[in-house]
């Protein structure tokens, strides 16, 4: 037989709670021995694991005193609820932290699995990080737009960053971040990217570049963003239109400018 103290501590829990058990009728209280205590057998020891188990899962103790009454069907079903509304929770709280986690995380926080792993790419190949946040700003707004085709959107760009010369071409456009409109090298950089792009226009097709399905309300911002962050950007469009291609967010073959030869 056990004292209330040596029930409490097989059980798991407080003196206190055993008495509080008693007093919400969930645990029969024994009659004192003749020495003054209350004794408890093993019986009393599962019941109170049985409360102190549904009462840590959330069961209303009024609940637990239905419960303990119940049949055993009565109960195996009731306990069967409790695990489904438990593993409810646990999935629920599994996606609070992945979110909590995503907070320190930067650029998953807002954007798929898929683009962040593409702007990590461009850190990797050494990109500035001032073309990759204007890269990821722009494709926030893409990615909540036509969440359904960024994968198709970034397989491309995947196979696109395995050319050496789109990369040269970011690389250099690091390089050219700082400099003035004026620099003979931003020629340069819009003579490459000119070349790149009607080499993949005329081997892929001109929808294999403009394939961005976004209103033109949306083009301006997204386009303004670019300029914003990484300022070259605005004159290379300017060289670029003089080569026949326009435009930063959707690209698009122009007739080149008249008496502008591309140098």
């Amino acid at each position: 037989m056990l004292t209330i103290g040596e029930l409490a501590s097989y059980a798991g829990v407080t003196v206190r709670a055993v008495r509080h058990y008693h007093a919400r009728g969930l645990l029969p209280e024994p009659e004192r021995d003749h020495s003054g205590y209350r004794r408890y057998d093993g019986g009393a020891v599962v019941e109170l694991i049985k409360i102190r188990t549904l009462a840590e899962a959330g069961v209303p103790l009024a609940r637990v005193r239905e419960l303990l009454r119940a049949g055993e069907e009565e109960f195996a079903a009731a306990v069967a609820d409790i695990d489904r509304r438990l593993r409810a929770e646990i999935r629920e709280r599994q996606r609070h932290r992945e979110r909590i986690a995503r907070l320190a995380s930067g650029d998953s926080l807002a954007l798929p699995p898929e683009v962040v792993e593409y702007l990590g790419r461009l850190r990797a190949l050494g990109v500035d990080e001032r073309i990759v946040q204007a890269e990821r700003d722009g494709w926030i707004p893409l990615a909540a737009h036509s969440p359904t085709r960024v994968p198709e959107w970034m397989a491309r760009k995947r196979e696109q960053l395995d050319d050496p010369r789109l990369v040269d071409f970011y690389r250099s456009l690091s390089q050219a971040l700082d400099r003035a409109d004026d620099d003979p090298r931003l020629v340069e950089l819009a003579d490459k990217l000119a070349a790149y792009i009607t080499r993949m226009a005329d081997e892929r097709g001109e929808d294999y570049l403009d394939d961005i399905d976004i209103e033109s309300p949306l083009v301006t911002p997204m386009d303004r963003l670019a300029f914003d962050t990484v300022p070259p950007a605005r004159r290379l469009i300017e060289l670029l239109k003089q080569r026949g291609w326009t435009g930063w967010t959707k690209l698009e073959r122009v007739a080149p400018r008249p008496g502008a030869a591309p140098r």
